[in-house]
């Protein structure tokens, strides 16, 4: 079965820190750029970080730049999301998603455009919450 699961999501106080895990089962990330997406309670799925299949390059969203780290290992097959410093307004369900070598893949393209309709897989997400 192909998939991304997501996982390491939780309660954590303002300040405090998570790291996200998206693991890929049945096809390899290697030619993937992934991205982690967020979609808070009545507000639209937004992107917060992708990074890219090969030279490693990466795009933050404004919003988390300095505070959220995203990283892949692709020995593990898995892409990680360290967020420090967490706030209240991180509070979302997390997804992250793969974008193949078909079509734009740029870690910004993916982040800002593609993924509205445009990823070939989905993980079905795991929600943070940030609040004391």
């Amino acid at each position: 079965q192909l998939q991304l699961v997501e996982s390491g999501g939780g309660l954590v106080q303002p300040g405090g820190s998570l790291r996200l895990s998206c693991a890929a089962s049945g096809f390899s990330l290697d030619y993937y750029t992934i991205g982690w997406f967020r979609q808070a309670p009545g507000k639209e799925r937004e992107g917060v970080s992708c990074i890219g299949d090969s030279d490693g390059s990466t795009y933050y969203a404004d919003s988390v730049k300095g505070r959220f780290t995203i990283s892949r290992d692709n020995a593990k097959n898995t892409v990680y999301l360290q967020m420090y410093s967490l706030k209240p307004e991180d509070t979302a369900v997390y997804y992250c998603a793969g974008a193949a070598l078909s079509g734009l893949t740029s870690p910004g393209h993916v982040c800002l455009i593609r993924f509205r309709s445009g990823m070939d897989y989905w993980g079905k997400g795991t929600l943070v919450t940030v609040a004391s």
